[in-house]
């Protein structure tokens, strides 16, 4: 498959310097579905217009689709053999819930302003005939580090590897697409910082200072970076794109980081959700959940542009 001709939509840009999370309900109205088919047909347009008055702020945008959102939408069209109504994954003591959402989009620029702009004009279209569920404002802290303060995505691969790690390429029909999963983390910072530098470290398996990854000797069976790290039956590394951001509401004491993950399969992202919360052994799940709770948690199919025109003219 040619990525590189493919009109997929922008799941594999950085995750830049401002981002816009916006989940939705579906309204039971008479003008549901023709509303959110205009909106399919015109997203596009929108973000390149956006794009082109302002092509030095690095503009993208995303759309999806939940499951229970494409049936209603396009009940008579064939569907991503892998999009459903996320399963929550219950370990011993942490749980990856499982959230409601219909419609997402993620907006993304090196200005807040395109991001509230586009937004604005989707939610005047979609104005009465879905409901918010939920928004998070992210943002790039020093160095592309999370609200943690360790540096986000640095397993994250690229060019080419990039492509076949988030880019659908055996779903015929679907060629193009993607898989996005959402989860909304919220950190207890107070008991974050009574940890030491190491200890922190030793939780994420790299140096806070420089971002170098912790011999294998230093690191727990149960850091971050060791629990996430998983592979196919013939040992091969599994990849996913991250685009996470951190977010904040300082007066609420909320800090937050919002995990996405773009992925050509969804089956890959739950693995690691699985290594995480339930644990490669008994009990080893990851030991960031300690400090971090994942308080929404929705998987979504990502069309291409193409099909997303297409599924606005059905």
């Amino acid at each position: 498959m040619d990525f590189q001709t493919t009109h997929h939509q922008a799941v594999t840009d950085k995750p830049g310097e401002n981002a816009l999370f916006i989940v939705y309900g579906l309204l039971d109205t008479p003008n549901t579905e023709d509303r959110v088919k205009e909106v399919c047909g015109s997203f596009s347009a929108i973000v390149r217009s956006m794009k082109g008055r302002y092509p030095e702020l690095e503009i993208s945008g995303v759309m999806g689709f939940g499951s229970d959102a494409w049936d209603t939408l396009f009940g008579e069209e064939e569907k991503p053999k892998e999009l459903s109504t996320f399963q929550e994954i219950k370990g011993d003591k942490h749980t990856a819930v499982s959230t409601k959402g219909d419609l997402f989009f993620h907006l993304r620029a090196k200005k807040m302003a395109p991001c509230f702009e586009i937004a604005s004009i989707i939610s005047q279209k979609l104005q009465g005939v879905v409901e918010s569920i939920d928004e998070v404002h992210g943002f790039r802290y020093f160095e592309g580090r999370a609200m943690i303060g360790f540096v986000d995505g640095t397993e994250n691969p690229e060019d080419q590897e990039a492509y076949e790690a988030a880019i659908i390429h055996d779903e015929e029909s679907f060629n193009g697409g993607s898989y996005a999963f959402v989860q909304k983390y919220l950190h207890d910072m107070n008991q974050w910082n009574g940890l030491s530098t190491e200890e922190q470290e030793k939780v994420i398996g790299r140096r806070k200072f420089n971002d170098v990854e912790l011999s294998d000797d230093e690191k727990p069976s149960n850091a971050h970076n060791v629990v996430t790290n998983i592979a196919d039956e013939e040992g091969n590394e599994l990849k996913i794109i991250r685009a996470n951001m951190p977010f904040a509401n300082v007066s609420k004491h909320e800090f937050g980081t919002y995990f996405i993950g773009y992925a050509s399969t969804f089956s890959t992202t739950r693995k690691m959700l699985e290594a995480m919360f339930i644990g490669t052994e008994e009990g080893n799940y990851d030991r960031l959940l300690d400090f971090s709770t994942a308080v929404t948690g929705t998987l979504f199919f990502i069309p291409t542009f193409d099909m997303l025109e297409a599924l606005g003219e059905a």
